[in-house]
Order: C-alpha cells, then structure tokens, then sequence
C-alpha cells in the first residue's frame, strides 16, 4: 500500500484518509501525480492511499490470479485489511475514511460496503460493475469473464451472486446500530462499457431497502452525467466538475475543513 501526505501532517483518529483500490485484471496500482489528490492532502490535511490488492498485477501472475474467479473475494478481503491497518496505525478512524474506485473498482467499493459498512464513513463509486449475474448481457461484458466467472456457469453462478452488490444489500444481522456509510454513485448517460443500468439498480436497491430504515441516516446518492462516457477521453471541465462533486460530498459527509 502507498501512502502519500504532507511532510509534516498531524495524524491521528480525526485525519480524513481516502483509500483507492482497484484490484482487477491484473492491472497495477501506483502512486501518480493527480491535482485533485495533491488538493485532498493540502487543503484537508488528509493522507490518499493506494491498496495494492489481490487482482491486481503489482505482484506477478500468482498475484492476480489469487484475485479472479472463485478467488474474488481476497480482493475485497485484502482492501478490509488495508483499511483496518490505516485505523489501527493511527493513520484516520473509520469515521474519517472514505473509499473510492472506478469501473471495477466501483464493484471493489460497493461489495465492501455491503460486506463491512461499519468500517468506512464515506464511499465513492464510479461507474461501477453493480450487476455480476447479469453483466454479460451488455456491452464489453462478455470479455470480463476472464476476472469474474461466467453467470451461464451454475458454480461460478453461484459463487457471484454472494459477493454482487446488488443482490446483498442489507443491514448486518447482528447489528441493530449500524447503518451504510455516506455513499455518492457517479455513472455516465453515455458509458457504453459498464451501462448506467449498473448504477441506477444498486442505488435504487440501497434506497428502497436501506433508506426506508430510520437507522439509515447517511445519504445514499447518485450522480448521472450527462454527456459523458466511461471516462477515457473526458474533457477537462467535467473532470473538474466530477471532483468537485466527490471532494464536496466528502467534506460534507465527513464534516471536514477545507484550509486554504
């Protein structure tokens, strides 16, 4: 895991942290210079992290294939860790810690929610694979097949359908207390890799059976842009308007400060 903030950054359980993760088609995570994150650790005080998870390639062929088929769930096992090793070190509290991820990262964060939603106070999704019974139906989903299984195949069927994040929405059993964290969906009117019927089923799974809930007091969003695909190839205003929705979301949800 990469960790960036500033040099003489005060850390403890009130600094707001944003972990990334991706973890998927053997794809690597490494730190880079982007605005919006250097913008995060100045202005917030806050410390961006990388999780370099099973899935992805930063580790060699073993790496990624213990992160695919009936290995997905180490994916979404190695982020838990990651955001339990942020807390425990004093890094930020589960109270300051967002998380966030694109395309199959967007899946990466949604299954966490479900899985531990005690764990994180605000979650950023985009354009996220939501559906993984259904998604080689659409367009490009028939080619994910190599990371996720096929739904035609009854084992690998079944074994998606635990970890799909539209079909396990629910509250922990055990927990009367406990509600999702502040969760803001990005999708696009125009992405024709992972459709926005994605993000418009899982958000409004979340709000019929979440936001009915008096417990849910965290709001459950989404974001449609319009005009806008997948991602590639965006202009420059909409990059700004996106991370202008996501950072003010965040300061929102998680009661930050913005220092000039």
């Amino acid at each position: 895991m990469f960790l960036s903030h500033k040099k003489k950054a005060v850390l403890g359980k009130k600094t707001p942290c944003l972990l990334y993760g991706y973890g998927g088609f053997n794809s690597i995570a490494l730190p880079s210079f982007s605005p919006d994150q250097a913008m995060f650790m100045k202005n917030f005080n806050g410390v961006y992290a990388i999780a370099n998870i099973r899935g992805g390639g930063e580790y060699g062929l073993n790496w990624y294939n213990s992160g695919r088929l009936l290995k997905k769930q180490n994916t979404f096992d190695d982020f838990h860790a990651a955001a339990k090793y942020l807390i425990d070190n004093n890094y930020t509290s589960s109270e300051k810690l967002s998380i966030h991820g694109s395309s199959n990262g967007g899946l990466l964060v949604a299954a966490c929610l479900n899985q531990r939603p005690d764990l994180y106070g605000a979650a950023i999704g985009h354009v996220g694979v939501m559906d993984v019974v259904r998604f080689n139906h659409f367009p490009a989903g028939e080619s994910w097949t190599s990371d996720y299984g096929s739904p035609q195949n009854v084992t690998q069927f079944e074994y998606l359908l635990k970890y799909s994040p539209l079909h396990n929405v629910r509250f922990p059993e055990s927990d009367n207390t406990t509600q999702y964290p502040a969760t803001l969906l990005f999708t696009a009117d125009h992405d024709d890799r992972v459709v926005p019927s994605h993000s418009y089923k899982l958000i409004a799974e979340m709000q019929h059976t979440l936001g009915r809930d008096k417990r849910q007091r965290n709001p459950l969003l989404l974001l449609v842009q319009a005009d806008a695909g997948h991602g590639a190839g965006k202009p420059t205003s909409k990059r700004i308007e996106e991370y202008t929705d996501m950072y003010s979301f965040i300061c929102k949800s998680l009661d930050l400060d913005f220092e000039e």
